[in-house]
Parts: structure tokens; C-alpha cells; sequence
């Protein structure tokens, strides 16, 4: 089946990028509190208290979600098809001295009991599957009452899709940014439901990388040094999102965004 095929696919590419991965090296908190990370602040501006909470990381990577959720005091299980992240994860669990559970999964078909967790949060996961199959998957495991939060890239900006064809391995061939509809998907189901975008002018950084800076994306991918070099870039990135801001009050500009995240509550 194709289906699996691509999932073969994914797995190994995530295994082989996993390798590289150096855990010394990462920040948790910057992943969620530094000023390049708006999709990740959205998200724990609108998420509550997560103390207590069982939490799962879904295409957990590296596990910087469920570590910074387990330094926050949840129970986290962080899900992955890749072995590799995984081991990834569990290194910089015990680099920040938090126990997490771990879990090798197909995002599509978890094998979760239903009504499992109060919190699912998925970074970077809906445009590597079937993200419908996805949604409902993640539906069936939350709690009632529980909160799904996400966020991924959108495929309308054709500076991002030129940036995408420049930069094609560090992507694997199956994954497929979302359309702004996704959002009303999450809301057929899901209560609640906020949204935001991000990276629009901000996406002067992009261009500044490849053109004044000449960063090759396939040895150095943007979004990964968005992150690293937070401390650097900060000031720009400052300002530009007041920029963003005031662009994104027409909300057709708003499509036009790198990024979407989104929090919505199970009824």
C-alpha cells in the first residue's frame, strides 16, 4: 500500500536526520519562550495550567515539547514513528533531569485507549500524514474536556514554496503544507477553537539568511536556526512581528503566513 510506503518513507528519513541531532545543544525553553518561537508563546498563552496534566507529545522529534511540558510539572508521553527521535528524547530528558514515557507510534493509528490524555500537542506533525485521519485519531484519545493543540506550515506563500523547492533535503517527498481550511476542520469537531499565523514580513529573515548572509538552507535549515540564533536575530524578529500584527487584521494577508497554530478544546 502507498500508505505504507510513505510511512517506510517518513521513518527513515526522520532516523537519518535524527543522527545529527545534537542534544547538548538544544533549549527547551527557547523552543517555547524565545522571541522566534510566536507559535509555541500562542500556544501556552491560550493552553492553561498544565501542572497534573497528562500530556502527549504527538511526532514528538527530539522531544523539546515533552520536556519543556515534564519542567512544567505534566505526566508526558512523547510519541514518534522514529526510533531515533526517540532516543533523541529520552537523552534530553535526562539532560534536564524529567522522566518521560516514550512511545514508537503511527500518528494515524496510535493504539491509545480512547479518552487517554487531558493535552495532545503536535508540532510539525498534520503535513507529514493523512491529517484528517490525524485529527480524528487525536479526537478519540482526548479526554472530554481536554485541549488539542498544533501547529504546522501553510502552503500559500509562493516566498515559502520557493524556499521549500531550495531547500528539499531537509524535507521529505510526501509532506504537504496545510491550507488555512484546516481550521475549519478542527472546528467540526473541536470547541473553542483559536487560531493564529506567524512569519509574514518576518520572513525577511529567510531572505536575509540566503541573500546577504548566503547560508546554504540545505546544510543550515532556516527553521532550525530561527531557534539557535534567537539571541542574535531577536531585534529584528521584534520588530517585524509588530509589522505581522498589522498585516494580519485583512485577514487575506493572514493566509499568507509560514506558520498556523491552534488550540481548540474537545467537547
Amino acid at each position: 500500500m502507498e500508505s505504507q510506503k510513505i510511512l517506510s518513507r517518513e521513518k527513515i528519513f526522520h532516523d537519518k536526520f535524527s543522527s545529527k541531532i545534537k542534544v547538548d545543544l538544544i533549549d527547551v525553553r527557547r523552543f517555547f519562550e524565545g522571541s522566534t518561537s510566536p507559535e509555541n508563546r500562542f500556544i501556552m498563552k491560550n493552553i492553561g495550567n498544565i501542572e497534573g496534566k497528562k500530556m502527549l507529545d504527538l511526532g514528538c522529534g527530539a522531544g523539546e515539547a515533552g520536556v519543556y511540558f515534564a519542567l512544567k510539572g505534566a505526566d508526558c508521553t512523547a510519541a514518534d514513528l522514529s526510533p531515533g527521535m526517540l532516543k533523541k528524547a529520552l537523552e534530553l530528558a535526562k539532560k534536564y533531569n524529567v522522566k518521560i514515557k516514550t512511545k514508537l507510534i503511527d500518528a494515524n493509528y496510535t493504539k491509545f485507549s480512547d479518552n487517554s490524555f487531558d493535552i495532545v500537542y503536535a508540532a510539525n506533525l498534520l503535513h507529514h500524514v493523512d491529517s484528517k485521519k490525524t485529527l480524528n485519531e487525536i479526537y478519540r484519545i482526548l479526554k472530554s474536556g481536554g485541549i488539542l493543540c498544533f501547529w504546522d506550515p501553510l502552503k500559500h506563500n509562493p516566498l515559502i514554496n520557493i524556499y521549500r523547492k531550495i531547500a528539499e533535503k531537509v524535507r521529505t517527498r510526501d509532506e504537504k503544507p496545510l491550507d488555512i481550511n484546516i481550521v475549519k476542520l478542527v472546528k467540526k469537531n473541536f470547541s473553542e477553537v483559536k487560531y493564529d499565523t506567524f512569519w509574514i514580513a518576518s520572513l525577511w529573515i529567510f531572505i536575509s539568511f540566503y541573500i546577504i548572509e548566503n547560508i546554504d538552507p540545505n546544510k543550515e535549515p532556516y527553521w532550525k536556526k530561527i531557534i539557535i540564533e534567537e539571541a542574535r536575530i531577536r531585534k529584528t524578529y521584534q520588530f517585524l512581528e509588530k509589522i505581522d500584527k498589522i498585516l494580519k487584521k485583512l485577514p487575506i494577508i493572514k493566509r499568507f503566513a509560514w506558520n498556523v497554530a491552534v488550540i481548540a478544546k474537545k467537547q
